[in-house]
């Protein structure tokens, strides 16, 4: 390891540009306040705080399912989704944030009365049992990930196994819990936005989702670090492993995808065809544009295994479905929220782009916390000799 980078440097050029696009999404949700209803503003804000915590959420579970599953492939690479783990808290307090905007996103919160269908799933659908449904599952999915990330920093100052041997307690702990509570999020925060409707794929169809789109941004953030001069030392293998978890998740999700659309098409039942008439009729293009990002695209070149083990093709198809992932959130979140049809301009991206900015800014720092290396983990050779197929 003599000559390679094993602490991260948050550079003065590093934070000038991150707090650069940090700024442009404050300019871009100032021109949205003045330009834009509140249900619009909220809504897009509910997009990026969705977003960017359950991309921090699924990088605790690539974490955890390793430790789990005594994987020794990822190690060398281990401090990445830590670092993106990181941005949890920071997320967890922006979307308890969103509550104060939640009458002008869900329909639910004033429509209880008027409506038979809302009255009914009263018990459910209530403002103080939705608070404390969020503040519950974000106080464990917090606490969880921060005693994970103590215990991996934890094992760089000890040689044995203690450490190690704890967070395989912690880890199941955590993908119990969470294959439990990403369900009932995806209920409250995406579902409930359109009260009449339900599916009971959606919460697993989400899941796939929060998985897919943690593992591309693993891959950007690994890229930008390589291009830094960091992380040389992962290998070509390592690449292709996460490529094959792009590819095979990114099927993953298309199959739950066309099951619920699928299903629901071929049943005709008005209380569950009109989300989906809602969204061809009016927003056909992103319709068609969600199943080309995620699913056509990197389905086609990650295929070919060459192309799976070249870190900048990799990366290209990890930003394609970073982007068709927003597109996805979009689709579940406006066409429920606003009563008009909309489209993405501006203050759309220019707000996710603040919002990536800080996720980096989090994410960046985190990694100057610890070394990039977890030197005293027990497979830590295995991630630099193995070879896959």
């Amino acid at each position: 390891m003599e000559n390679i980078k094993l602490t991260f440097k948050f550079s003065k050029k590093i934070k000038i540009v991150l707090g650069s696009l940090i700024l442009f999404g404050l300019i871009a949700l100032a021109y949205g306040i003045l330009n834009f209803s509140s249900e619009k503003v909220w809504s897009a804000l509910v997009l990026n705080s969705v977003n960017f915590v359950t991309i921090s959420l699924g990088a605790t579970f690539f974490i955890a399912i390793h430790i789990i599953t005594q994987s020794g492939w990822h190690v060398s690479l281990q401090r990445i989704p830590e670092a993106i783990s990181m941005y949890l808290p920071i997320g967890a307090i922006i979307l308890i944030l969103m509550i104060f905007g939640i009458n002008h996103v869900y329909h639910w919160t004033h429509e209880i009365h008027h409506d038979p269908v809302i009255s009914g799933k009263e018990a459910y659908l209530n403002i103080p049992f939705f608070v404390i449904r969020l503040v519950i599952y974000l106080s464990v999915w917090t606490l969880l990930t921060l005693k994970l990330r103590k215990l991996s920093k934890n094992s760089d100052i000890d040689d044995g196994l203690k450490f190690y041997n704890k967070s395989r307690t912690y880890a199941a702990l955590f993908l119990v819990f969470f294959a439990i509570s990403i369900v009932i999020f995806a209920w409250d925060w995406l579902m409930s936005i359109e009260a009449h409707w339900f599916s009971t794929l959606f919460g697993w169809y989400v899941m796939a989702g929060v998985i897919v789109k943690s593992f591309a941004l693993i891959i950007i953030v690994l890229a930008i670090l390589r291009s830094l001069g960091y992380f040389e030392f992962i290998t070509t293998d390592n690449i292709h492993d996460l490529a094959r978890y792009l590819f095979s998740f990114g099927i993953f999700w298309m199959y739950l995808w066309f099951s619920q659309f699928m299903l629901i098409w071929y049943a005709n039942l008005p209380e569950e065809t009109f989300y989906f008439v809602k969204r061809v009729e009016n927003y056909k293009f992103l319709f068609l544009l969600n199943v080309v990002l995620n699913f056509a695209i990197p389905f086609l070149v990650l295929i070919v295994r060459k192309f799976r083990r070249i870190l900048w093709i990799v990366t290209s198809m990890a930003v394609i479905v970073f982007m068709g992932q927003w597109v996805d959130q979009y689709l579940m979140i406006f066409p429920g929220s606003m009563k008009e049809v909309q489209s993405i301009g501006f203050f759309d991206i220019g707000l996710t782009i603040g919002f990536f900015g800080l996720f980096l800014w989090v994410v960046l720092k985190s990694l100057t916390k610890a070394n990039l290396l977890p030197e005293n983990h027990p497979y830590l050779n295995e991630s630099f000799h193995y070879k896959n197929i």
